[in-house]
């Protein structure tokens, strides 16, 4: 399937819900996509490729739709998966990243063990927005002495600024967004 052809399927399967969470939001809902084999298949091997292409080692997937979509590439790519939750979430000596929100903060974590220097990793996540949660994603990695490849997002909201918020964190590494609105 041509990138034109999966970025018109899956837009064809994400549903725009107004007034969620709160009025004046369009929330874009996946869960259409999700139950859509095709659909869900092309995204997952969007990413699998993206993942071959960058060398990628480990796939990190962020709270929590990043989930969903992170950890199936892992298994197509044959690669580890790595969840990042919010904090509290996991089990045992964790790394823990603070960042900023537009009214207060929140905080992110992994499992230290889970990534090491050498690992070469891909950040999944479902939308790109402000992209407070991304950045502070690529420096709980870095901490950890892994290497970041690449940020992959299935949708990126462009009037949020996200990716001018992100560039500095990326040292270099591609923001890749199947869809960009």
């Amino acid at each position: 399937m041509t990138p034109t052809a999966t970025r018109e399927l899956l837009l064809s399967r994400i549903r725009d819900v107004h007034d969620h969470p709160t009025p004046g939001i369009v929330f874009k809902d996946i869960t259409p996509l999700l139950a859509d084999p095709a659909a869900f298949a092309a995204l997952t091997g969007t990413f699998a490729e993206m993942c071959a292409r960058l060398g990628a080692t480990k796939i990190v997937g962020l709270e929590a739709r990043g989930f969903i979509l992170a950890a199936p590439v892992a298994v197509s790519a044959g690669v580890g998966f790595i969840p990042v939750r919010k904090a509290g979430k996991l089990p045992g000596a964790t790394l823990r990243q603070t960042y900023e929100l537009e009214y207060g903060s929140a905080e992110i974590e992994v499992h230290a063990e889970d990534l090491a220097p050498g690992d070469r990793v891909l950040v999944i996540d479902d939308v790109l927005a402000t992209g407070g949660t991304a950045e502070a994603s690529l420096e709980l990695i870095r901490r950890a002495g892994a290497e970041v490849v690449g940020v992959a997002v299935l949708m990126e909201l462009g009037f949020l600024q996200g990716r001018a918020r992100l560039e500095p964190a990326l040292g270099g590494a591609p923001l890749e967004a199947v869809i960009q609105l």
